[in-house]
């Protein structure tokens, strides 16, 4: 097979037909995200909506769109905590639509009252989420050469990588501004399945190191924003900021909850991590009011999630409950460890509201 841009590569092997994210069991099969691990991601997001809500001044029908839905795993919790939530001034489960928005067709389990679609809604008044779906959105590799950056093509059936056409305009001014690459980071470069690097890739002897293009992700997270009439979007991934790009880039594969080479074929998960001051600013673009950009530690224990273990005098008083208390934190503590699932960012845009979610409890 001719090799592709990695752009195309990655759609095709993700949405394409058959493709990893349209067929077989869905993401979870694969990989653990925030939202299977532990019902305290789903009450957090509830404490969130709730505060929207309140902001919004409880609209006849509150939008919750999930995009990159999986199987509609964080709706199904949504729904059932929403439906436990007497507590309300103007209870929501009477006014809440809550859209899946996934490639995938529609799963035979979901319940009616969650809506499916392949595309964005248009209007959306209430809180948009997307959880880990930028890293999945199809994006190009770069090298440098000895005439400048040139898109990396790979071959979809063996992972082997070649150099390509240069970049156009718009993608060298997103490189050289959100991606600035200090000499010293220069590296041989090299395919884990490919051959040797091209002679013609040299620069003084070794060949310029891979960096990932995020401009389209930029484009994509800015049209999502674009749809928020009034209300906030969350973005949960994980990402790096300008002053510490990964030298050579993230890209991976998952399959199978392990991690392998990130063959463009179907059979897994290709992924890389998200940089994130860029979406942000391509969304405050959009909406037109700062955002927020935090830990997923900082932002669920704003939220209300407590990672700390329940004092030991409550084993005595109330054993089955001390035992829930620590199932609890140890939960919270999984979506908070840094070097896990709490190695994600939360970046939270609100648009026509003032708004700080992270401090809204």
């Amino acid at each position: 097979m001719n090799p592709v841009r990695w752009r195309d590569a990655m759609d095709q092997a993700l949405y394409g037909p058959g493709g990893f994210f349209v067929s077989g069991a869905g993401p979870a099969a694969h990989f653990r995200t925030s939202v299977h691990a532990t019902p305290a991601f789903s009450s957090c997001l509830l404490r969130l909506l709730t505060s929207v809500d309140r902001v919004l001044g409880h609209p006849p029908r509150l939008d919750v769109v999930d995009v990159g839905a999986g199987r509609g795993e964080l709706l199904r919790a949504l729904l059932v905590g929403v439906s436990g939530e007497p507590t309300a001034p103007v209870p929501l489960a009477d006014r809440i639509r809550l859209t899946a928005v996934e490639r995938a067709p529609r799963p035979d389990d979901l319940p009616a009252e969650v809506h499916w679609t392949d595309e964005i809604p248009e209007r959306i008044i209430g809180l948009l989420v997307a959880t880990e779906w930028l890293d999945n959105v199809p994006l190009d590799l770069a090298v440098h050469t000895a005439d400048g950056w040139r898109y990396l093509l790979v071959d979809p059936l063996t992972g082997s990588e070649s150099p390509g056409p240069p970049l156009t305009p718009e993608d060298t001014a997103w490189l050289t501004h959100w991606w600035p690459t200090p000499t010293s980071s220069i590296k041989e470069f090299a395919s884990p399945r490919g051959p040797e690097p091209d002679a013609n890739l040299l620069i003084n002897g070794v060949v310029g190191a891979r960096v990932e293009v995020g401009r389209g992700r930029d484009v994509a997270w800015a049209e999502a924003v674009s749809r928020v009439e009034r209300g906030v979007a969350v973005a949960v991934d994980y990402g790096h900021l300008r002053e510490g790009r990964p030298v050579d880039g993230t890209l991976t594969g998952y399959r199978d909850g392990r991690q392998v080479p990130p063959v463009p074929d179907g059979s897994c998960d290709v992924t890389a991590h998200v940089a994130m001051d860029s979406a942000a600013s391509a969304g405050e673009r959009v909406a037109r009011c700062a955002y927020t950009l935090v830990s997923q530690r900082e932002a669920l224990r704003a939220l209300g999630a407590d990672g700390g273990r329940p004092p030991l005098s409550l084993a005595s008083r109330d054993p089955a409950g001390y035992v829930r208390a620590l199932a609890a934190a140890s939960a919270v503590a999984e979506l908070t460890d840094p070097a896990g699932l709490g190695g994600h960012w939360w970046l939270l845009q609100p648009v026509g509201v003032a708004f700080d979610p992270v401090m809204a409890r």
